[in-house]
């Protein structure tokens, strides 16, 4: 008696076969894991909240004998160039590697000394300087007051500050990085290796068999997501146990991540797929990823927030799915919340889907 046909055994076979093929592809691992890592290691090394030190040089001839200088001097927030060449001082301010140049001069006003502070500076400061010029101004107010011999106040801070979690600039970076391994690894993962299939005749063969055609598909695909996964878990952990990547909510987070994580896989392996269908040579398939992925790596707050954009270029970033990704890895790592909660973003998301998955059945070709 003929056995039926297994169309579970076959997918299986194709899923096994397809995932130990990605392992004879060192690329694979370093794009998607060894690039991540040092990324997050170079960026999370950023400094935690708060800039440095403020770098300012002082113009020689200026008045040091005074209580504002030694202000300056003793405030932890700016740092006073050894600098005394005024070219050295013009050169480093206009290569941004000073904030300003300080000139102080002596007023002498009747019975007592005034003191005219020359700030100089130029565009290349950004705003540090208005940093700075809030310190300088702060620590002029202090300085006349002490001098004043006022000790009783009429306005009194008194700051409340309250546990709550700390904010590490790696609790921006990893989601960012995520989404960066992610969708560089996976798009080049899928398309080259169905280009390649179709190329050689190997999807052709297969179609001629009893297989369904889904479950090709889902074979190859399941076996590049899986690695995939794996990949971002070992990111993730990293993240925590190395640096202190926030994980509100522990396990239940991670899995939350990682479920998100296949909402957007499955929606690159469906633009992967459209790439290897509508490249006409292998060499025109990195343009096409480069093409769709490199304007989300800069618009899609991977490496540093949309808010720094223009407001009309900000409601473009919000169109595409890599900012939406990392927008609902971020509330579920460091917000706490769930995956139910980031309906907007899941939203958006299964739009490009549905998109996508229209394009892929009009023109994913087998041979």
């Amino acid at each position: 008696m003929a056995q039926s046909y297994s169309q579970f055994r076959a997918l299986w076979a194709i899923t096994r076969a397809s995932f130990k093929a990605i392992f004879k592809q060192p690329a694979s691992i370093i794009f998607s894991l060894l690039f991540p890592i040092v990324f997050i290691l170079i960026f999370g090394a950023f400094s935690n909240g708060g800039g440095g030190s403020q770098p300012i040089a002082i113009i020689p001839g200026s008045d040091t004998t005074n209580a504002l200088f030694d202000s300056i001097k003793a405030n932890p927030y700016i740092r006073i160039s050894t600098l005394k060449d005024t070219a050295r001082m013009r050169d480093a301010i206009e290569r941004g590697n000073l904030t300003a140049m300080l000139k102080i001069d002596k007023v002498p006003v009747d019975s007592f000394n005034s003191y005219k502070v020359k700030v100089i500076a130029t565009s290349a400061s950004g705003s540090n300087l208005g940093e700075l010029l809030q310190q300088l101004d702060y620590l002029a107010m202090k300085t006349e007051l002490d001098e004043a011999h006022i000790s009783e106040r009429h306005y009194h801070l008194q700051p409340m500050v309250y546990e709550g979690r700390k904010y590490r600039r790696i609790d921006f970076i990893l989601p960012g990085q995520l989404g960066f391994s992610i969708l560089f690894a996976t798009l080049f993962g899928i398309a080259i290796t169905f280009f390649n299939l179709r190329e050689q005749l190997v999807l052709k063969r297969f179609y001629a068999t009893p297989v369904k055609k889904i479950n090709i598909l889902i074979g190859i695909g399941a076996s590049r997501l899986f690695f995939q996964v794996v990949n971002v878990l070992v990111l993730i952990l990293f993240g925590y146990f190395f640096l202190n990547f926030t994980l509100v909510h522990g396990v239940v987070t991670v899995v939350e991540m990682l479920l998100l994580t296949l909402v957007m896989l499955f929606l690159l392996m469906g633009v992967g797929l459209i790439i290897s269908s509508v490249a006409k040579s292998d060499a025109i398939i990195p343009l096409l990823i480069n093409i769709f992925g490199f304007p989300q790596m800069l618009l899609s707050g991977t490496f540093f927030p949309i808010e720094v954009f223009p407001k009309w270029l900000q409601d473009l970033c919000q169109a595409l799915p890599l900012t939406q990704f990392n927008n609902a890895m971020r509330k579920i790592s460091f917000d706490g919340l769930h995956l139910f909660d980031c309906w907007k973003e899941l939203g958006i998301l299964g739009i490009w889907i549905a998109v996508v998955y229209l394009v892929v059945n009009k023109v994913m070709k087998w041979e």
